[in-house]
């Protein structure tokens, strides 16, 4: 996989082949003016192939989940670094929203048009009704840069923090939340 792999700034040259999401991703970024760097890749489904995109990148890739209340009254876009472990009860207590589950395929596609495996803070531009909390792990801020997927999981970007947070997310219209997770047993 390492082999091919490269780093390209921007947007692809052509778009065939392309899911119109991720194309809709790049034309959101370009239009706001944040600069990004983009790696093309087969699915990643396990820590090692998510290692190699890492190196190649130049950042440590953000772990996304798609997280729901019993309910599923409530839906939440959770961010944390992708070497720490999720823990639902630490979660749970910070949000005051007993029982967090994976919210479902059919739930990601109707809020974020994502499907699993390619889950990303890119997937609030189409939010539109603003359904989807958006907690980011205080680690995720310390960081220069974020790595995410641009609503597919055949590539990924390396975006500024500040570009993330301080541009993108005002333009889609999202707040955030900043949770502290240990992620230890």
């Amino acid at each position: 996989m390492e082999n091919q792999m490269k780093l390209y700034n921007g947007r692809p040259d052509r778009t065939e082949g392309r899911l119109q999401r991720e194309i809709r991703t790049y034309d959101f970024l370009d239009s706001l003016g944040i600069e990004y760097k983009r790696t093309d890749h087969e699915p990643a489904d396990n820590m090692e192939a998510c290692f190699e995109i890492d190196k190649v990148l130049g950042v440590l890739i953000c772990k996304n989940l798609f997280l729901c209340n019993r309910q599923k009254t409530n839906f939440y876009l959770l961010m944390m670094p992708g070497d720490k472990k999720f823990k639902t009860k630490e979660l749970s207590s910070q949000i005051n929203s007993a029982r967090l589950s994976f919210a479902s395929p059919e739930d990601m596609l109707k809020y974020l048009d994502i499907e699993p495996g390619a889950v990303s803070i890119m997937g609030l531009m189409n939010d539109k009704e603003h359904e989807v909390r958006l907690l980011v792990d205080e680690d995720v801020l310390k960081d220069e840069y974020i790595g995410c997927h641009p609503c597919v999981c055949t590539s990924s970007l390396k975006i500024k923090t500040s570009d993330v947070f301080d541009v993108f997310l005002p333009a889609v219209g999202h707040t955030f939340e900043t949770v502290h997770l240990v992620g230890e047993d």
